[in-house]
């Protein structure tokens, strides 16, 4: 069943409020048991619902913003652009393209992030 915006948007709100509060709980509301997340397109993928939980365990930092906004949509994949603004205990800006591809059942099979931050180079370097 193909998803929509709505769906998207709603998913994403369902994201952020688990991300926020650390609900690792949440993770089986969001993701189907044989979930992939892949916090870059480069990384080994975090296969299954308890890795995914473990990497939200790791990852204490709390306090930030999030600005979500779907800018495709289609079938059952959508690609989200994200900005992230971490204050404590570290200040950091993230800017995000998620690829995120929907099962059968509105939660997310496969999860891919493609994030930026400002000052890192985003080219490969010439030189070697």
């Amino acid at each position: 069943m193909p998803v929509d915006r709505t769906t998207v948007v709603s998913w994403l709100r369902g994201y952020e409020t688990a991300w926020r509060e650390r609900d690792v709980t949440a993770v089986e509301r969001l993701f189907t048991p044989e979930v992939r997340y892949r916090q870059s397109p480069y990384e080994p993928a975090l296969v299954g619902l308890a890795a995914v939980q473990g990497f939200w365990r790791e990852d204490d930092d709390t306090t930030f913003t999030m600005h979500a906004t779907p800018v495709a949509v289609e079938d059952r994949t959508a690609v989200v652009r994200v900005v992230v603004n971490y204050r404590q205990p570290r200040e950091q800006e993230y800017t995000d393209l998620w690829v995120v591809r929907f099962g059968a059942d509105g939660r997310a099979e496969d999860f891919e992030e493609w994030a930026y931050w400002p000052g890192r180079p985003y080219a490969a370097d010439p030189a070697g």
